[in-house]
């Protein structure tokens, strides 16, 4: 998938911090700024977020969630956000998936806006697949019903949502499975439907919110190999929430670290490892390095949260 070219002698390129204001020091404040170098990148941007803010408000109280985002996505890149609980990932992804009004700000997807005033445009809408964390199967459904079930949503004839829920299933390595019902399936097998679904429609993006959060690491890892094959095969632009740092530079071309709440972006990490990747990537010290770094960001974050006297969720 494409990543920023502007420089790719290194395999591996550590994150960009926030601009120091020319000064060479990084304050705490300025540390926490959202224009980060290489947030929104030459040339077209799929997915653009700009001065993107969200606030709730509940029982006569306020929380602050994100603030001030500016991020461009290009077609076919891989971006990961990473950041500690609460830090609004899933809010953010969830402002792209158009299930969350932003409180500022615009969302473009593919140039065209997502919120039109308070309704969503169903142009920018139909770009889009969701995966979230529980694989949300219906229990009485085969596995090719669940795969072909946005099909039936969209009136498809039953010919047509069989052969295409067989081609994802193939796809997705569930070959012999269609005739299954959930229960009958592990963990990894039920999430391997819920990406068969959200491509069901062939969207152009695939919002993905922790979706092996819940699986043991040997799954895990094979899942996230996957990703990466299904993701080359239907050319898609994935948006990744995670919380595992190694998954997030594993997987991506852009790591986006999220301060803790309210969020912002607080650094950028481009990966330039070459694609297919296999896990012994993760020992080469480039990998490492960039792990290490994001986790000192990560503490830093705790640290502060720590100084004024706040908790992360």
């Amino acid at each position: 998938m494409p990543a920023d070219t502007t420089n790719r002698t290194p395999r591996f390129a550590k994150g960009r911090p926030p601009d120091d204001g020319g000064d060479g020091v990084i304050t705490e404040d300025s540390a926490l700024a959202s224009r980060v170098s290489g947030a929104l990148p030459d040339g077209e941007a799929e997915i653009e977020l700009r001065g993107v803010s969200k606030r709730f408000s509940a029982r006569k109280r306020e929380t602050l969630a994100l603030t001030d985002i500016e991020l461009g996505i290009r077609k076919q890149e891989f971006v990961t956000l990473l950041g500690q609980s609460g830090c609004g990932k899933t809010t953010m992804l969830r402002i792209l998936a158009g299930l969350t009004q932003p409180s500022a700000g615009e969302v473009t997807i593919g140039g065209r806006p997502l919120w039109r005033g308070d309704h969503r445009d169903d142009e920018a809408l139909r770009k889009l697949g969701l995966v979230f964390q529980d694989a949300n199967l219906f229990p009485w459904y085969t596995v090719e019903e669940n795969i072909a079930l946005p099909l039936l949503l969209r009136k498809v004839d039953k010919a047509e949502r069989r052969r295409r829920a067989h081609e994802l299933g193939e796809l997705v390595g569930l070959q012999g499975f269609e005739k299954a019902l959930p229960r009958e399936l592990s963990g990894g097998m039920r999430q391997r439907v819920a990406i068969a679904r959200a491509l069901s429609y062939n969207p152009e993006i695939l919002l993905m919110d922790e979706p092996f959060g819940a699986l043991d690491a040997i799954t895990r890892d094979k899942m996230n190999l996957e990703l990466q094959r299904i993701a080359e095969a239907t050319k898609a632009t994935v948006v990744f929430v995670t919380h595992a740092i190694g998954e997030a530079v594993f997987l991506a071309d852009r790591v986006v670290l999220l301060s803790a709440r309210p969020g912002r972006i607080r650094s950028i990490t481009q990966v330039d490892a070459p694609r297919p990747r296999s896990l012994e990537v993760t020992t080469e010290p480039g990998f490492q390095e960039n792990v290490l770094e994001l986790r000192r960001q990560l503490t830093e974050d705790e640290e502060r949260l720590g100084r004024n006297g706040g908790v992360s969720e």
